[in-house]
């Protein structure tokens, strides 16, 4: 028996997915235009494509080394956050039934709460007293600051992890930190996933932390280096929109290589 469609759920999936790739064709439109094509028509297709518009965009914003900024920042973060903070998540997670970590939970969990415009001067006061105004200085805070939401995500996953399996592991002589690592850091793949692609899409879309942060115009992330095409008269649409496609490809081409990963690990999870 053939299995009916359902009509409604394609038309909104439908729907949803115009609505993803408008922008995009918009942004593609206007990347790839003269500047007296756009006074015309923002919406009409590209009469002749001016790929010229990328290699002036690449030239104004000195978009390789912007791009090796952001590469290090990210890179160096998502390592460090998924290391550090599963662990730390992992220690309250098991000792929730002290005063001391569950005091330290909400201490971490309190910290969503917190608007980041409140902090933001003292955070340029500090970072500058300390000299951490450079690329390691946004590394740490990046760390920090993003350790708030990971340890509220992993504490969840990590409890609903069965206690008998560390405990097999100790009576096979297994000290904690090697249960950590060779137990519970393995099962952690599903959500060490989510961790990494929320981590991922912050750090590398970033731009008030290293605007507040970076002193030296040779540290500048690839969302910062955009602000060269704000001038006191207007804006270049057509280079900043090519710039944009830039700095958008290289988190697309990431995606599409590691989804297979992303998508394993997820599955795995299910059926753990």
């Amino acid at each position: 028996m053939a299995k009916k469609k359902n009509w409604g759920v394609t038309t909104l999936i439908a729907l949803g997915s115009l609505l993803v790739l408008f922008p995009l064709y918009i942004a593609l439109s206007i990347a790839l235009k003269t500047p007296d094509e756009l006074a015309k028509s923002a919406l009409a297709f590209p009469i002749g494509l001016h790929f010229e518009n990328f290699v002036r965009a690449i030239e104004a914003t000195n978009f390789f080394q912007a791009l090796k900024n952001s590469v290090l920042i990210t890179v160096v973060t998502l390592v460090f956050t998924i290391l550090t903070n599963s662990l730390v998540a992992y220690a309250i997670a098991r000792n929730m039934h002290r005063k001391f970590f569950k005091g330290l939970y909400f201490y971490f969990v309190s910290a969503l709460f917190i608007p980041f415009p409140i902090i933001m001067l003292p955070i340029v006061k500090q970072t500058s007293l300390l000299g951490m105004n450079n690329t390691w200085g946004l590394i740490l805070l990046y760390i920090v600051y993003g350790m708030s939401t990971n340890v509220f995500i992993y504490v969840g996953y990590i409890r609903s992890i069965p206690k008998e399996l560390e405990e097999a592991a100790i009576v096979d002589g297994c000290s904690t930190w090697k249960v950590f690592w060779k137990v519970i850091f393995p099962l952690l793949s599903p959500i060490n996933a989510t961790v990494g692609i929320l981590t991922c899409l912050w750090t590398w879309n970033d731009f008030m932390l290293p605007l507040i942060i970076l002193n030296d115009s040779g540290d500048y992330t690839l969302p910062l280096v955009q602000y060269v095409f704000q001038t006191e008269f207007g804006t270049d649409f057509n280079l900043a929109f090519a710039s944009y496609i830039l700095a958008l490809a290289p988190m697309v081409i990431v995606y599409i290589f590691a989804q297979k990963w992303l998508i394993g690990g997820v599955v795995r999870g299910a059926i753990k």
